[in-house]
């Protein structure tokens, strides 16, 4: 009932900038927490940034003054503008929406994560 539809991954040198978009679809009542996580090769997934409703922002202390999370709840869509890339910033990174909808006469609460898409930063 949910798809989250990512975009915007791809080579960058040190230093350069991307911009990450995630776009969700369906049935969608509202999207409390959008949110971007990344995974390295051998590395567990982890949080880079999220963002509520509201436009509370939360940080990886890794990617602080450099990377900006924002979203537009009309489109439900959320956006990671990435500037200053680093090599560890080398990564899949991947979507997630705590999403509300609606189906078949009933609300369900699920988590929901796009395909990845992938980032590399290398010279």
């Amino acid at each position: 009932q949910v798809q989250l539809v990512e975009s915007g991954g791809g080579l960058v040198q040190p230093g350069g900038s991307l911009r990450l978009s995630c776009a969700a679809s369906g049935s969608i009542f509202s999207i409390y927490v959008m949110g971007w996580y990344r995974q390295a090769p051998g590395k567990q997934r982890e949080l880079v940034a999220d963002i509520t409703k509201g436009g509370s922002t939360n940080y990886t202390d890794s990617v602080k003054g450099r990377f900006t999370i924002s979203r537009d709840n009309a489109k439900n869509t959320v956006y990671l503008q990435m500037n200053s890339l680093k090599p560890e910033d080398t990564a899949v990174y991947y979507c997630n929406a705590d999403v509300t909808y609606y189906h078949v006469g009933f609300y369900y609460r699920n988590d929901y994560w796009g395909q990845g898409t992938q980032v590399t930063v290398s010279s």
